[in-house]
């Protein structure tokens, strides 16, 4: 039985060791691509001292315990991403929209109210997407968010409606976070 157990922390700090290594790769290639972009230059010359410089960067950023899960989230569902910006846009217009009839014609319900609810979302990074994706969508304000509960401000009905545990903004985060 121990041995299971020993042999599983080994298996855990290998992991953990490649997951830092990738992540180190990754601020690496992407401070490389940033230097190449900036630069406009392509002599040898520049290229190796953009190579040198970015390597350098990120071993600062490796020794300052900068690269990281939450500092650089690679784990997160890429291509997830990719779904959810274009949805998160065209619900930012459709919410604006509503909310701008609201404010024309003041005769439609505005029912202001505070929605409470257990977010699904396992990391803080999900979390932190969750509740910037509410406070991004006009009508709707994320006041406190933590992982047991979102407390969250809602214009009208329809707003609070679109709110909690399982709806499509949970469901669609939680993919991106890589747990749904």
């Amino acid at each position: 039985m121990d041995t299971s157990r020993n042999n599983r922390r080994v298996i855990d700090t290998r992991l953990d060791a490649v997951r830092q290594h990738a992540r180190a790769a990754s601020v690496w290639l992407i401070l490389v691509v940033f230097w190449l972009l900036l630069s406009g230059l392509y002599t040898p010359f520049l290229i190796g001292v953009g190579l040198a410089a970015a390597l350098a960067v990120t071993a600062f950023a490796v020794r300052m315990g900068l690269v990281d899960e939450e500092g650089h989230p690679i784990h997160l569902g890429l291509l997830a991403f990719f779904w959810y910006w274009p949805w998160l846009v065209k619900e930012v217009v459709k919410s604006a929209w509503q909310v701008a009839c609201v404010i024309v014609r003041p005769s439609l319900p505005i029912a202001p109210r505070i929605v409470h609810f257990t977010p699904s979302q396992r990391s803080d990074v999900g979390l932190v997407i969750h509740a910037n994706s509410i406070t991004l969508t006009p009508g709707t304000v994320c006041i406190e968010a933590s992982r047991h509960e979102l407390v969250v401000h809602a214009l009208t009905h329809q707003a609070a409606a679109g709110l909690g545990a399982g709806s499509e903004m949970d469901r669609r985060v939680c993919r991106v976070e890589g747990t749904g």
